[in-house]
């Protein structure tokens, strides 16, 4: 399991560096109300530092913090943010609750649940993704259309896919562990099987499948067939929304045009930045990142049309929280409401962002 997880299994950006380096060893692949919000304020002279930590090495998937350091829409908001990137022996959560960084993008809904149980004083103030990336990769031989489908096949699942997502196959539509074959992030398995599923993002896996083996996979996202976590939270301590919460607000705030910026316009100097801090991603792995993003509504869809992106809501985390319970992934007795709060969210913030047509 990722050190920086909880529960939830590996982050975006493990997933997307677990597979391509696979790859690599095989020699494939090259080394706001719904009125337009006020403009953000004048930055101060004086801006408060702030620190931001990912839970893997820089890619698309944290675009839009990084946009918002790059084209200065932090440093409008009043801020001074520094990006701490994750790694495999770097935890960001912990420095989140030991007071060494001020917030954390953590990676799903599962996560702040495990905090709750733990007592751990931390809260969701934002969702960034509406949709989890979670998939399934089959072979266009297969002609696998939904999800009932996947039922017949090999399943390669990871081990700390297992206890979360696995378990809601399972209890929503009768998956059976028979058929599971452990994912290493490794694709030559399913590769070879043309009878075979394999776990993935949808940002990432697809395309390390195609450029390996030059066909496009069918894709079945979870999030399309009820598995309606969150993802890419932003989270950070209960101390920070309880004294400082005009910072958390304007973190927050900021982020969320960020990611209107990252998405909709140009990216560039965002990339730059995450190329320098991870020389290994590429151009065309960002690009088609950001459109599968795009075209799969992972940032921007559903309540985010009205309340703009970073949106939760009470009913889809009851709901979530529900599945789990019933899925024996989470104890029911928790209280689930105290893993977010809408406080800083659904204010409409960079709605007349979004491109018109």
């Amino acid at each position: 399991m990722s050190r920086n997880m909880s529960p939830g299994w590996t982050s975006a950006s493990r997933r997307t560096a677990s597979v391509i380096g696979a790859m690599l060893l095989l020699g494939s692949l090259p080394a706001l109300a719904q009125t337009p919000p006020a403009p953000a304020p004048a930055a101060p002279a004086s801006l408060d530092k702030v620190s931001f930590g990912t839970n893997w090495v820089a890619q698309a998937e944290h675009g839009g913090f990084f946009q918002a350091v790059a084209d200065g829409t932090y440093k409008s908001y009043g801020l001074d943010v520094t990006i701490v990137p994750g790694g495999p022996n770097v935890n960001n959560r912990i420095l989140l609750i030991a007071g060494k960084i001020d917030f954390f993008m953590s990676a799903n809904n599962l996560q702040s649940l495990d905090a709750v149980a733990n007592k751990v004083p931390v809260v969701a103030v934002a969702a960034v993704f509406q949709k989890e990336p979670q998939v399934f990769l089959t072979h266009p031989e297969a002609k696998v259309t939904k999800l009932d489908e996947l039922k017949p096949l090999t399943l390669f699942v990871s081990k700390e896919g297992m206890p979360t997502y696995f378990q809601w196959l399972k209890s929503e539509y009768g998956f059976s562990e028979a058929k599971v074959k452990p994912y290493t992030f490794n694709p030559q398995p399913f590769l070879a099987d043309k009878k075979s599923a394999m776990q993935g993002y949808v940002t990432s896996e697809p395309f390390a499948v195609e450029k390996k083996a030059g066909f496009k996979p069918n894709v079945l996202l979870l999030a399309d067939y009820g598995f309606n976590s969150y993802s890419t939270l932003i989270e950070t301590r209960l101390d920070m929304t309880d004294k400082k919460a005009d910072l958390v607000q304007r973190f927050v705030d900021a982020s969320i045009i960020g990611w209107y910026n990252y998405i909709y316009g140009d990216n560039s100097r965002a990339n730059a930045m995450i190329k320098t801090m991870n020389p290994e991603m590429s151009d065309e792995l960002l690009a088609y990142s950001v459109a599968r993003m795009k075209d799969y509504g992972i940032v921007d869809s559903g309540d985010t049309a009205r309340d703009g992106i970073g949106a939760m809501s009470d009913e889809r985390m009851a709901s979530f929280f529900d599945k789990m319970a019933r899925a024996g992934v989470v104890k029911r007795d928790i209280d689930y409401r105290k893993a977010y709060t809408l406080r800083f969210i659904n204010k409409g913030v960079g709605v007349n962002l979004r491109p018109k047509n």
